[in-house]
């Protein structure tokens, strides 16, 4: 068995829609990012990461670094754990007014230009190939794991709060749920 650590990026200097279409980390997700370093580095040996993957953003790749230097490894991007695309039709600052809608419904309803049912199940196996991983991801993102590993079509079946660590475990049949991280309330809900 090995396990995989899907942590949501901490807080960044701005919301979505906020003007800043990839902004970095504040000093509240700054103190995020090493506080889940920490938590990472406290995990025994055969448990802790030995790898880092993150997704193409700023957000993701600031909360990742403290522990890509902590363990000694390079972060590899990967955008198959990255930010839910928005549909080409929906400008930037229509994309918080899209998620909202998209947020409340399920999986096989959201409008747009791609199927996002095969969204989730693309990001469900990229994080499924992986081990002994810590990978640094998105809301809509680790809920598309979840989702997709509890059965459900529900779009948000969890609210990971800035910097959670959410435990997954590969084995044979694939990934299961160890343990979910801390929830919080979001701007987007």
């Amino acid at each position: 068995m090995s396990r995989v650590y899907l942590i949501r990026h901490a807080k960044p200097s701005s919301a979505w829609g906020g003007g800043d279409d990839d902004p970095g980390l504040d000093e509240t997700g700054l103190a995020q990012a090493l506080k889940a370093r920490d938590a990472l580095m406290a995990l025994p040996q055969g448990e802790r990461p030995t790898q880092v993957v993150s997704s193409p953003l700023r957000r993701c790749l600031e909360t990742a670094q403290p522990f890509a230097d902590a363990i000694g490894a390079q972060i590899e991007i990967d955008a198959a754990v990255g930010e839910v695309p928005t549909p080409r039709h929906v400008p930037m600052e229509g994309r918080g007014e899209w998620l909202r809608q998209a947020f409340q419904g399920l999986w096989s309803e959201i409008e747009g230009d791609l199927d996002y049912e095969e969204w989730r199940k693309q990001v469900h196996d990229a994080v499924g190939e992986r081990r002994n991983t810590a990978v640094f991801s998105h809301f809509v993102a680790i809920n598309a794991v979840l989702s997709r590993l509890a059965g459900e079509d529900r779009v948000i079946t969890y609210r990971p709060d800035h910097a959670s660590i959410t435990v997954l475990e590969v084995g044979e049949d694939g990934l299961s749920l160890v343990s979910r991280g801390p929830e919080a309330a979001t701007q987007v809900l």
